[in-house]
């Protein structure tokens, strides 16, 4: 898991392709909600800046997770992950873990220029919409490495991973939202607001790393 992790964040820093384009993707999606925006009071775009981000969020995440196992499709070094000795799952938590850190990041920044555009001050949010969107993205990531992994050798890859992943990721998307509108209204995020998080976070970490090992096989 260390030794894909460290590979694949080597890699990335090296080329820089996935964060760039999830970077510019997410930047140009911002901006066309900026200008499509109609005029309304500032507290209805606080109200309806947790849904739009997470839109944003999600299909970054998908072009990101489309290329999580681009590198492993040269020279069949799929199969060479097929073979290395132990336990399968741990190849999932590493590339998991590096889809994570670099969609983090991206999130990050797309969260900034989002506030910036739409004039809204999140600095006092900070720490509540950090803790919402790691939760989510555990659940995104876990699920995505798996389903990427499914489609990585199907010709309609780039369509067959969206059609997989949003519907699994609905209930995600609901909790996130609705916990990131309650943190960005000020109010304390108690743990009902969290637990489905933690709850769909948790079963799909443990589903992808029992199941990656016929997903590998096939």
């Amino acid at each position: 898991a260390w030794a894909l992790l460290w590979k694949d964040l080597l890699c990335e820093w090296r080329s820089r392709d996935r964060v760039v384009a999830m970077i510019v993707f997410s930047i140009l999606v911002v901006v066309v909600f900026q200008f499509a925006w109609p005029e309304i009071d500032p507290t209805q775009t606080q109200a309806l800046a947790p849904g739009v981000l997470w839109v944003i969020y999600l299909f970054t995440a998908l072009l990101g997770l489309g290329r999580t196992f681009a590198a492993e499709l040269e020279n069949d070094a799929m199969t060479a992950l097929a073979l290395a000795p132990g336990t399968r799952g741990w190849i999932f938590a590493g590339k998991a873990t590096a889809t994570f850190v670099l969609i983090g990041a991206v999130q990050a920044l797309t969260a900034f220029i989002f506030a910036l555009l739409f004039r809204l001050d999140w600095l006092a949010y900070v720490g509540p919409l950090a803790l919402v969107v790691a939760l989510a993205d555990v659940a995104i990531c876990s699920v995505g490495t798996l389903f990427s992994a499914m489609s990585v050798r199907s010709r309609f890859r780039e369509v067959l991973l969206p059609i997989l992943l949003i519907p699994s990721l609905i209930p995600v998307l609901a909790a996130a939202v609705q916990a990131t509108a309650t943190s960005l209204r000020g109010e304390a995020l108690s743990l009902a607001a969290l637990q489905p998080l933690i709850v769909m976070a948790g079963i799909y970490g443990i589903l992808g790393f029992l199941l990656f090992d016929p997903v590998l096989d096939d």
